[in-house]
């Protein structure tokens, strides 16, 4: 699997719905686990361990309220890790997007967007890593970039024709 996905709990799996379907589409091999920073920390640097290596190449790690999921994963790996904050009812995700974004120096972690946008955009972020060594995927992007810009283009001349 090129792609390994942490959730930090079994609710955070409707974020990341979407980007698995994107994964597929772009015939990215992944993985997904459940794992936390807090109450599993052991199995957490495992599961970095033994992913990498089966050869993931790429961690997302999607937590919410503390998120520091995220910076675990980074922490235990010199591979690029993207965390994807989840949003929670009590701060609307602003504690995990903090917690995400709010990294140490020389540990990074490439933060998304809160909730599904993130969840997806990790995903094409992800597929934008790996393809700057496999010109199959560069090839799948550009094609993915145009279909975008129809569909805007499309939807500018819907509107168009209601005036």
């Amino acid at each position: 699997m090129k792609v390994m996905i942490l959730l930090g709990s079994e609710s955070d799996f409707g974020t990341v719905e979407e980007a698995l379907g994107v994964l597929k589409d772009f015939g990215v091999p992944f993985g997904i686990e459940v794992t936390s920073a807090h109450r599993s920390p052991e199995r957490t640097l495992r599961l970095v361990k033994s992913s990498e290596a089966a050869g993931t190449e790429i961690f997302i790690a999607v937590a919410g309220k503390a998120a520091h999921l995220a910076g675990v994963v980074a922490a235990h790996t010199t591979k690029p890790v993207i965390g994807v904050p989840v949003e929670s009812e009590a701060l609307a995700g602003l504690d995990a997007l903090l917690s995400t974004v709010q990294m140490p120096k020389g540990i990074p972690v490439a933060t998304v967007a809160l909730g599904k946008h993130g969840g997806t955009n990790a995903a094409i972020l992800a597929i934008e890593i790996l393809a700057l060594r496999d010109e199959e995927l560069r090839k799948k992007l550009a094609a993915f970039r145009t279909k975008m810009a129809d569909k805007v283009e499309a939807a500018s001349a819907k509107l168009k024709e209601k005036l």
